[in-house]
């Protein structure tokens, strides 16, 4: 008499019902024979990923969008039709190899990034997209990096794959993308069981400023073997410190919705070397300045840190500077001016004021000694202009008032508003 092992089977059966719903997938995206809706394509997806045991998730924008505007039922299919792509999210850690094998891969790639990832030694694509008779199911892969936030990468077109697929319909993969971890709840749309993020708003807020950069490992391990980093007590302490401002920073100026990105010598320890000029001494960030709130100071101070000075004010060359035991963070604030953005500089002892004029830049994320903040997306530009095309060599004797490639003199303030303008702690 044969024994059955029953989990054995019951895995047998359910890998079996997965792997006709993903070959129904194949054979009518390739017969030709029937036409299916939008709806009728989600429906399957959705079912072959419940056999599958994949907790899909949508992140259609133009889906989550008729949600979160509440859309009126005024139709049998409200969300999830008259579109040819639709995109769902999955936690790339429910990835299996079984899974692998069945799935009609168009589109995938493999992430240095993803070392350490467990998923049974195979690798894990950065998108899947599925085609049906011009439909088209999306599915983006969510990384957890080290920052605790979720990653996705961008696509990459293998050299044999179709050069005229309409990329830029596509909501993701144009570039990478950076997220705060997701809360799902299941709710029915257009009578499908469908996963959502809970705060719709929030994550399509996320979603248009979701642009994530990558540090350039490669070239910091070739400036690194130029130039070696400093491993002594004094330089590891240091590094310490800047990690605990900026992760003070993120922490305090999220918390009244305060966005900032690492700015000057911060920002090039960055581009440079993916890490801390150790011989800096300082952390800087930039903030726009119609993002300034007056409870700046505050919270920062309620976080430990001393105010050590002000200078300028909101409408003109505003700077705000604090103290961690012996680290400064310097805030500087930006002012748009038609092609280019500056920020201020005030010599306390003179009065002088300086402006170190950018060209224009926008925002993206990044990962930065294990903390997600942002950075300039044009960060090339924006180091070059602050430090001229030497930036790549370091420079140990710097002068805030000489040495930039963008300063400019701004004139001086007027010796009745030196109270306000120049405050010293």
């Amino acid at each position: 008499m044969v024994r059955v092992n029953r989990s054995a089977l019951l895995y047998v059966l359910a890998l079996g019902s997965c792997a006709f719903l993903l070959f129904q997938l194949y054979y009518y995206r390739n017969s030709g024979l029937v036409l299916f809706s939008v709806q009728q394509v989600v429906r399957s997806f959705l079912s072959a990923a419940h056999s599958c045991r994949l907790p899909v998730f949508l992140i259609d924008v133009a889906a989550l969008n008729s949600i979160s505007h509440n859309a009126p039922g005024h139709h049998h299919c409200n969300f999830l039709c008259s579109r040819p792509i639709t995109a769902f999210g999955l936690n790339a850690k429910h990835w299996g190899h079984d899974v692998m094998g069945i799935f009609n891969v168009i589109l995938s790639g493999e992430d240095p990034r993803l070392v350490g990832l467990d998923v049974s030694g195979d690798q894990v694509p950065l998108h899947l997209l599925l085609r049906r008779h011009g439909n088209i199911i999306q599915l983006v892969f969510f990384v957890e990096r080290g920052g605790g936030f979720l990653w996705h990468g961008g696509l990459r077109l293998r050299p044999d794959q179709d050069r005229t697929f309409p990329f830029k319909h596509l909501d993701y993969g144009r570039h990478q993308g950076a997220y705060d971890r997701l809360d799902l709840v299941l709710t029915v749309l257009d009578g499908l069981d469908v996963r959502v993020p809970r705060n719709v708003t929030h994550f399509l807020l996320e979603q248009r400023h979701a642009h994530f950069l990558e540090c350039g490992y490669r070239d910091a391990r070739s400036f690194l073997q130029l130039y070696p980093q400093d491993l002594g007590p004094a330089a590891l302490d240091f590094r310490r410190k800047v990690q605990t401002l900026l992760q003070i920073s993120v922490q305090t100026l999220g918390l009244i919705q305060v966005p900032f990105w690492i700015s000057s010598g911060t920002c090039l320890g960055w581009l440079r070397q993916c890490g801390v000029i150790s011989y800096s001494r300082d952390v800087d960030i930039g903030v726009l300045v119609q993002d300034f709130r007056p409870e700046i100071v505050q919270v920062l101070t309620a976080s430990g840190l001393r105010l050590k000075h002000r200078f300028g004010k909101v409408e003109d060359s505003l700077e705000l500077s604090f103290l961690l035991d012996d680290v400064k963070l310097d805030i500087f604030f930006f002012y748009d001016d038609g092609d280019v953005m500056w920020n201020g500089g005030t010599q306390a002892r003179t009065g002088r004021k300086f402006k170190y004029v950018f060209p224009r830049f926008s925002l993206c994320w990044t990962l930065f000694l294990e903390l997600k903040v942002r950075v300039p997306c044009e960060t090339l530009d924006y180091v070059r202009a602050n430090y001229g095309d030497g930036w790549s060599v370091p420079v140990a004797t710097w002068d805030w008032k000489t040495s930039p490639s963008n300063v400019l003199d701004n004139g001086v303030w007027p010796v009745d508003q030196w109270e306000e303008v120049i405050q010293v702690f």
